[in-house]
């Protein structure tokens, strides 16, 4: 059964029934490095997205989205946004990145002056790069 089939709009899943669907250490692992780093909960919040339609789970600091994770079987894609603010910086990274973020990072597009990267978390190795990406979006606070 598909993701956006299994939870109605009106039964939200929980963040265990998440993490039991997509089973993958990254997801507990991104999770945790978000939620430790940044001192943040996750918001799970329904999406009528044609592109990704369901239950997701946004990380928000200072009203301002991080990322926005969206569970599949076996993985998740992460959506993160990098804005005019943030590409130089992602830029300087971005050669030391797998081929895989080095080609969406180049192929996608501008849309009002940010490139909206839909990352498919696979591997340990992209997993680190949305590490980064995500630090990139915000500092991580002072302890």
């Amino acid at each position: 059964m598909e993701w956006s089939e299994k939870y109605s709009k009106g039964s939200p899943p929980t963040t265990e029934e998440i993490k039991e669907y997509v089973k993958s250490s990254h997801w507990t692992d991104l999770c945790s490095f978000i939620e430790n780093t940044y001192s943040l909960k996750p918001n799970v919040e329904y999406s009528g997205c044609s592109g990704a339609p369901g239950w997701n789970v946004k990380y928000k600091k200072g009203g301002r989205s991080l990322c926005t994770l969206y569970p599949n079987r076996g993985y998740f894609t992460c959506l993160i946004s990098i804005g005019r603010k943030e590409a130089p910086e992602a830029e300087l990274v971005l050669n030391s990145f797998c081929a895989y973020l080095k080609e969406l990072y180049q192929n996608t597009k501008l849309f009002n002056g940010s490139r909206w990267l839909m990352i498919d978390v696979t591997t340990d190795e992209i997993l680190d790069h949305v590490k980064d990406l995500v630090s990139i979006r915000a500092n991580p606070s002072k302890k």
